[in-house]
C-alpha cells in the first residue's frame, strides 16, 4: 500500500532519525539481544525499530501519534515483531503496560519538548528498567552528566545520577535528522544502580530540598533551604552555609536529608 510521506509534527517535537551510520553506531551501543525486553519511546518511522528488531526479533513501543501508529506495523513486520502501545510517554506506567518480572531495557529518540520531565517520570519507576539508551539534546545530556560546581549542575544532575550511572556516548550533529534540529544531540547510557550510592532518608524529602536549592541556586545554602533546614542542620553535616547549592554533592545532599528525614 502507497502511503503518504508522513510530516514531522511540531507539537510532537519530531525530528526522524536518518543517518545510517547514527543509526548503526547507537545500535551498536545498545547491544540488543533475543533475550532483551526492549521497550521504544517514540519509535517515529522506524529507523532505529527496524535494526533494533532485526537484532532483537520482537520488541515494544510507545507512541502517541496516531499517524505514525497507522503506518508502523506495516513497515516494521519485514523487521521482526512490534508490539504498539498508543500512549502519552509521560504518563506511561511501565508495570501496567509491561507486566511480569522482565527488566526493561529503554531506547528513544527523545522530543526536546518533553525529554526532563519524561526523565523525571522513568526515575519514579526505575525498578522496572534495565538500562536506557536516548538520544537528547546534547545540552540536556551535559546536565545530566555534569558535576558540582559547574554551570550546567543542577537538579537534573543530582537526581539522575543518584538512581543512574550517566554515561555521555557520542554527539550527533543536525544534518542527522528531517527536518534538522537547531542545536547538536547526543548519545546517553542510563544504568540504575544496584545498590543507592548513599543514604537519603526519605526520597520525597531529598527532592524537596533538591529541587528548593536549585530553583535559588545564586542564594547561599543557608539562605537556599530556609524553611526546611536550620543553621545547626547545615553544620552538623559539615557543610559551609555560606556554599552556594551548586558546589554540594549529591552525597553532600543526601547527608542533610537523611539528618532533616531523622528529625
Amino acid at each position: 500500500m502507497n502511503q503518504q510521506p508522513h510530516r514531522a509534527r511540531k507539537r510532537f517535537g519530531q525530528n526522524f532519525l536518518h543517518d545510517q551510520a547514527i543509526i548503526g553506531r547507537i545500535v551498536t551501543a545498545i547491544s540488543p539481544t533475543a533475550d532483551d525486553t526492549l521497550v521504544e519511546i517514540g519509535p517515529g518511522l522506524g529507523a532505529l525499530t527496524a535494526p533494533l528488531l532485526e537484532a532483537a526479533g520482537k520488541m515494544q513501543a510507545i507512541e502517541i501519534d496516531r499517524d505514525l501508529i497507522a503506518r508502523l506495523p506495516e513497515a516494521m513486520a519485514p523487521h521482526g515483531e512490534l508490539t504498539l502501545h498508543e500512549q502519552d510517554a509521560l504518563k506511561a506506567d511501565l508495570n501496567t503496560l509491561f507486566p511480569g518480572e522482565h527488566k526493561l531495557r529503554v531506547v528513544g529518540n527523545l522530543p526536546y519538548n518533553i525529554s526532563t520531565p519524561l526523565l523525571f517520570h522513568l526515575c519514579d519507576q526505575i525498578e522496572r528498567i534495565a538500562d536506557m539508551h536516548f538520544m537528547l539534546q546534547k545540552e540536556v545530556v551535559e546536565r545530566m552528566a555534569a558535576g558540582p560546581g559547574s554551570k550546567t549542575y543542577g537538579r537534573l544532575s543530582v537526581m539522575l545520577q543518584y538512581h543512574c550511572q550517566v554515561v555521555p556516548l557520542f554527539v550527533v550533529k543536525p544534518g542527522a535528522f528531517n527536518p534538522p534540529p537547531k542545536v547538536d544531540s547526543a548519545i546517553i547510557r542510563l544504568k540504575p544502580h544496584a545498590t543507592a550510592p548513599y543514604e537519603i532518608g526519605d526520597y520525597k524529602a531529598f527532592q524537596q530540598l533538591v529541587t528548593q536549592c536549585f530553583s535559588q541556586r545564586r542564594k547561599t545554602l543557608r539562605n537556599a533551604v530556609n524553611g526546611i533546614a536550620a543553621l545547626e542542620d547545615i553544620e552538623a553535616c559539615g557543610l559551609d552555609p555560606t556554599s552556594r547549592p551548586e558546589t554540594l554533592s549529591g552525597e553532600d545532599f543526601g547527608k542533610l536529608s537523611l539528618l532533616l528525614s531523622k528529625k
